[in-house]
Formats: C-alpha cells, sequence, structure tokens
C-alpha cells in the first residue's frame, strides 16, 4: 500500500514517515512533498492509498486540495496533520474526517490508519472536505457525518432528534428516519459538547431539546420525543432537565 506525505516542514515529514514505518506494516511505500501542488502532482503519477496532508502551509492550504484534484479522481483516503484548536478538531469530528494532533504519537497513526482504511472505495471523501472547508470558513456546524454501512450519510444537525447508544454503535433519529452509526455515543457527546440544544438526560441518550414533546412524571420521570420514543431521566440529571426545559 502506497502512502504520501503533504508537509512544508522537514522534521514533521521525518517524524510521521518513521511513525508510519514502525507502527503500519501494510504501507510499504511513502513519498513525501514539501508543498499542496507538489502533493497534487504525486496524487496523480503514484495513486497514493493514503495522504496524510497537512493544513497549515506556506503557499496553499491543505484545504485547497478541492481546487486542484477532479471530485471523481478521489480515489484515495485523507487524515489531515494539524495544530488546530479545539473547535477544528470538532470540526473534523463532525465531518468524518480523520486527523492527528501535533506533536502526533504512534497509536494516534495506527489507529487513524485503520479507521480511514474502512472508508476506502467508498469515501465521499470529496463531499467530507466540502463540509470541513464550510465549517471552518463560517465558523459554525450545519452538518454532520454519520458512518454507516453504506459509506457516509450527511444530516443536517437541526434535524437531528435524538441519538440513542447501542454498544459500541449508535441509533441516530432524525425527520427523515433512522442511521445506524459504526460510533460510540460518546464519540458524538463530545463532538456536540458546544451544540447547547443537545442534552443527555440519560447514559444511553442524548436529545435535542427542540424536538421534546413532553416531560411525565410517573415512573421517575421521562422525556417522550417527537417521533414518540421514551427516553429515561438520570435520577442525578432530574432536576438539571427541569432547570433547562423551563428556560427554554
Amino acid at each position: 500500500m502506497k502512502a504520501l506525505i503533504i508537509d512544508d516542514e522537514k522534521r514533521a515529514r521525518n517524524v510521521l514517515r518513521i511513525l508510519i514505518e514502525e507502527n503500519c506494516p501494510k504501507i510499504t511505500e511513502i513519498s513525501e512533498a514539501d508543498n499542496l501542488l507538489s502533493g497534487v502532482q504525486l496524487i496523480k503519477e503514484e495513486e497514493p492509498r493514503i495522504v496524510f496532508l497537512d493544513i497549515e502551509m506556506p503557499e496553499h492550504s491543505g484545504l485547497e486540495l478541492l481546487n486542484f484534484i477532479e471530485k471523481d479522481s478521489y480515489n484515495f483516503e485523507i487524515i489531515f496533520t494539524t495544530a488546530y484548536s479545539e473547535y477544528a478538531v470538532q470540526a473534523f469530528q463532525l465531518s468524518a474526517i480523520d486527523y492527528l494532533l501535533k506533536p502526533v504519537r504512534p497509536n494516534q497513526v495506527k489507529e487513524a490508519i485503520e479507521r480511514v482504511l474502512n472508508f476506502v472505495g467508498d469515501s465521499q471523501i470529496n463531499i467530507r472536505l466540502q463540509e470541513l472547508k464550510s465549517s471552518l470558513e463560517k465558523s459554525n456546524f450545519k452538518k454532520i457525518g454519520l458512518p454507516n454501512a453504506n459509506g457516509i450519510k450527511f444530516v443536517e444537525v437541526d434535524k437531528i432528534i435524538m441519538f440513542e447508544a447501542d454498544g459500541m454503535y449508535t441509533r441516530v433519529s432524525t425527520m427523515e428516519g433512522n442511521v445506524f452509526v459504526s460510533k460510540p455515543l460518546k464519540f458524538f457527546v463530545e463532538a456536540l459538547n458546544n451544540v447547547k440544544v443537545f442534552y443527555r438526560p440519560h447514559r444511553s441518550f442524548l436529545v435535542n431539546l427542540k424536538y421534546l414533546r413532553e416531560y411525565v412524571k410517573k415512573d421517575g420521570g421521562y422525556i417522550v420525543m417527537e417521533n414518540n420514543k421514551a427516553v429515561s431521566i438520570s435520577k442525578d440529571k432530574r432536576d438539571e432537565f427541569l432547570t433547562i426545559v423551563q428556560s427554554i
């Protein structure tokens, strides 16, 4: 398997190359480029399966990759390398794009490669990149990428009714139906931490307060959502929940 590292810092390329060689035996050939345009040329010539792409480069941002490659030529996966802020990391998560935070650690590299290999061949990477670019430029999140058996489904955050834990998977209920996602509920709790309309009343649920239908006092208290789903409220969350809904 071929990989390509695009980063303007030679030291960063060397460190990442060593980590890949030591932790990812499936990758047998690694190329390097010190700027985006050289990287684009290597992508066209060598057809790597994974591209490690720095965002912050002097002449062209890594996000500009969309401008230089035709969308039907995306037959590779991208792992961004970044020293970006917490906000940007949230944008990566919601766009279903993998990233490595600098300074890069060995376990990060191994785990990121294992994740992206599940997407190769049905990655929709051009769509995911566009969503990421839009989120970073506009400083808001309108859609979230939901990895499922068919690829990745992008759903407007505003149309999500609730998330329900199902082991290491999550059932996402939207206004257009349900999506079974190959990520644990914890991922969405962390990714949507700054989106105040989402609340976790119970360890197994994350709900959109916009779609509350009613609060029922009996049986210890529970919520009924717009999709008729009954959602439990933990005892230690009951007072907090009632305070929150009274202020809506």
